[in-house]
């Protein structure tokens, strides 16, 4: 049961892009993959389908229920995803109280899902330390670091190395690796971080990229790039990188097909 997170010290990279056309990736060999929300935007739903007024989720009710999988969306095929949810500021505050100060309620939470035979969880973060991302920590298996082809990514990049996302090592088994986002070799300075980056990096950069106009239509339609636009760039730098993870995480994956228009039910 691989768990991959995806995280970034900053937002506006395509976090969010980047961990649900992973799930799509991922799932394209016929693997279950569950796409996991824990940033209050709740905006990972959105890429699956779900409609905008579907509030449902599991950080409401993560007082009344210590079982999630009962929040978790069938997101057509072998997709699910399980959405943070509409919740008020008082119901935020007392799950990452739980997260801070409970070290077994995330594992509460998540327990079933966890030992849900051959399911591989993706996982989505707020930008920046938060206290899901740290403890995720202990039980995730790789993370990913989603980063922009700009400066702005460029000089947060110390940050991840100092430890600055969770007061400690980002992760303990398979390590954490780096993606950059939206190189465009147009500009001179996109071309410029992204050779930085990949000199710097060398092979903890996962992959790159390639800024593709397809990406911010299919996010428009609700697909995932690899139905809308297959042939493009972006399609092929996501599957690329998706060989990588899988590869990291001990998964095959292959050539499948992914349904982009979901029916809603329980897990």
């Amino acid at each position: 049961m691989p768990l991959i997170c995806v995280c970034s010290p900053k937002g506006g990279v395509g976090k969010t892009t980047l961990t649900a056309n992973l799930a799509y990736a991922l799932a394209r060999s016929g693997s279950k993959v569950l796409a996991l929300d824990f940033d209050i935007q709740n905006a990972l739903r959105l890429h699956f389908g779900v409609p905008l007024s579907d509030g449902r989720g599991y950080v409401a009710k993560s007082a009344e229920s210590s079982d999630w999988s009962q929040f978790v969306l069938t997101a057509g095929g072998n997709i699910f995803v399980l959405p943070y949810g509409d919740a008020t500021e008082e119901q935020r505050l007392q799950f990452e109280e739980r997260l801070t100060h409970d070290e077994h309620f995330l594992v509460r939470g998540l327990n079933t899902l966890l030992n849900y035979p051959g399911l591989i969880i993706v996982a989505d973060f707020p930008p920046g330390p938060s206290a899901a991302l740290k403890a995720m920590s202990r039980l995730a298996d790789l993370h990913l670091v989603a980063l922009q082809a700009d400066t702005a990514s460029l000089s947060l990049l110390p940050h991840v190395e100092n430890h600055r996302l969770t007061g400690d090592v980002l992760n303990r088994k398979a390590g954490h690796y780096f993606v950059l986002n939206q190189s465009d070799n147009r500009r001179q300075i996109s071309r410029d971080v992204t050779a930085f980056m990949e000199e710097k990096l060398g092979n903890q950069l996962l992959g790159v990229i390639h800024r593709d106009e397809s990406v911010l239509e299919a996010n428009a339609s609700q697909q995932s790039i690899f139905d809308f636009s297959p042939a493009s760039a972006a399609a092929f730098d996501i599957e690329l990188i998706a060989k990588r993870v899988a590869g990291i995480v001990g998964v095959n994956i292959g050539d499948g097909t992914v349904h982009s228009k979901p029916k809603m039910s329980g897990f």
